[in-house]
């Protein structure tokens, strides 16, 4: 369809054709169109899908116009940069303009900027969105001027059922479950000492599967699974994360922060009664406490006003139950040539929240790096989308598992957890148990999986 490109942040090598036009329904017919995210999912083909999907809405994608690797503590800018001059040559065309609608690049950025992982911008050759009712269809080609509209049987080949990953075995990561007990209990000791008020540790557990992954299996288990989680999928990284970096939309701003969590029992009366105790327990309280404060205090410099909830609500997810808050904000009016901060400007400017990092984050970081005893990658980092305008979606790749682009056969699962004085050794290694169920029950075959 179009010639797959890797290029510098700082090189554009030729103009992009861009044509964005309405479908009346998913598949091209007539008829209502549905909320079902395999609708969506369903249109994929099995090599590279690009997705970001949530009840149902969102954007799928495919094939690669463009892919733009940048790497290091500048590595958002250089992005921003690249993404920028790519769009001061484009050719666009867009009869719908809705969010998502026109140009829109995916990416997927390494938690450290000193990550070998790297990170990627990746701009897909075809889109199909959802968004209230309306789908539509984008076309992404090289050239020097627009052709005919796209249509989404030119585009979307027969379809080919997800395969299943088979067998699947679990071996431990970089660290095993005991070993990861003892660094818990050093970022314990370290915040006893005063270190850190707060440190995030993360661990890791490998699977090896039987068959190649299709990202495809997993992302439609987990998009039914999880429904109000953003199922995604950006360059082998795949997940369902339930924590929102931040949205921002014409001016307005959204991050859900995430932090406290407590196991789901599966008695819906026990789980309400634990979800009491989540409410009013004061270590996942402290917790979530640091997590809202660095979010609010990040996205300050760039909003006029914002809106911090005074208590956490109870998230419930099939397999946990999480303090979450709804931080919002409205972006300082732009002065003359001046605009609003992009949505990656302002991802990168909140990376990494003491939700996924810890508080103060710079000596948290270094903690980090000092005793988890592992790589994250793009781990805990921002996954998303942004368009033209700059506006977009970035969650942090939490419940995720990153596919190893050598042998797809091996499968890296992450989970990590807050830590604060009052936590125990033994309970957070429970806590990070419940947080890999996700990606479980993605490679799983069936619902006894989960």
């Amino acid at each position: 369809m179009s010639t797959q490109t890797s290029a510098p942040a700082d090189a554009v090598p030729y103009p992009l054709v861009v044509r964005t036009v309405a479908l009346d329904a998913l598949g091209g017919s007539t008829e209502a169109v549905t909320t079902d995210p395999l609708d969506l999912l369903g249109l994929l083909p099995s090599q590279a899908p690009l997705a970001w999907v949530r009840r149902g809405d969102g954007l799928v994608a495919w094939g690669e116009t463009l892919r733009i690797p940048v790497s290091g503590p500048d590595r958002f800018a250089e992005a921003e940069r690249a993404w920028q001059d790519v769009l001061a040559h484009a050719i666009v065309r867009d009869e719908v303009q809705l969010p998502g609608t026109g140009p829109v690049a995916f990416g997927s950025f390494a938690f450290d900027e000193d990550s070998p992982a790297g990170s990627v911008i990746v701009v897909p050759s075809v889109i199909v969105g959802r968004r209230g009712g309306r789908t539509w269809l984008t076309s992404i080609t090289t050239g020097a001027r627009l052709g005919a509209a796209p249509r989404l049987a030119d585009v979307v080949g027969p379809r080919v059922p997800p395969v299943d990953p088979g067998v699947v075995a679990y071996s431990d990561g970089a660290v095993s479950a005991d070993g990861w007990r003892e660094v818990v209990a050093r970022g314990i000791a370290a915040i006893k000492a005063g270190d850190v008020d707060k440190v995030v540790l993360a661990r890791d557990v490998h699977a090896r599967t039987e068959n190649p992954v299709d990202a495809r299996w997993a992302l439609e288990r987990l998009a039914v699974q999880y429904p109000s989680c953003w199922t995604f999928s950006v360059d082998g990284m795949i997940g369902a994360t339930p924590e929102l970096l931040v949205r921002s939309e014409k001016g307005l701003v959204t991050s859900r922060v995430l932090a406290g969590t407590i196991r789901r029992t599966g008695d819906n009366a026990a789980d309400m009664a634990r979800a009491a105790i989540l409410a009013h327990s004061s270590k996942d309280l402290e917790e979530h406490e640091y997590a809202v404060t660095s979010v609010a205090h990040a996205l300050e410099p760039f909003c006029s006003s914002t809106n911090v909830p005074d208590v956490p609500f109870v998230l419930h997810l099939p397999n946990v139950l999480h303090l979450a808050s709804d931080v919002t904000g409205v972006l300082t009016a732009p002065s003359g040539d001046a605009a609003h901060p992009s949505s990656l400007a302002l991802a990168a400017a909140l990376h990494p929240t003491a939700a996924v990092c810890g508080t103060p984050t710079a000596a948290a970081r270094e903690l980090i790096r000092s005793i988890e005893g592992m790589d994250r990658a793009r781990y805990a980092g921002p996954v998303g989308w942004f368009g033209a305008d700059g506006d977009g979606e970035w969650g942090i790749a939490l419940r995720s598992a990153a596919v190893d682009p050598a042998d797809p056969r091996r499968v890296r699962l992450f989970a990590g957890c807050g830590v604060v004085a009052a936590s125990d050794p033994a309970a957070e290694v429970a806590e990070s148990e419940a947080k890999l169920v996700p990606m479980r029950y993605a490679l799983g075959r069936d619902a006894s999986d989960s």
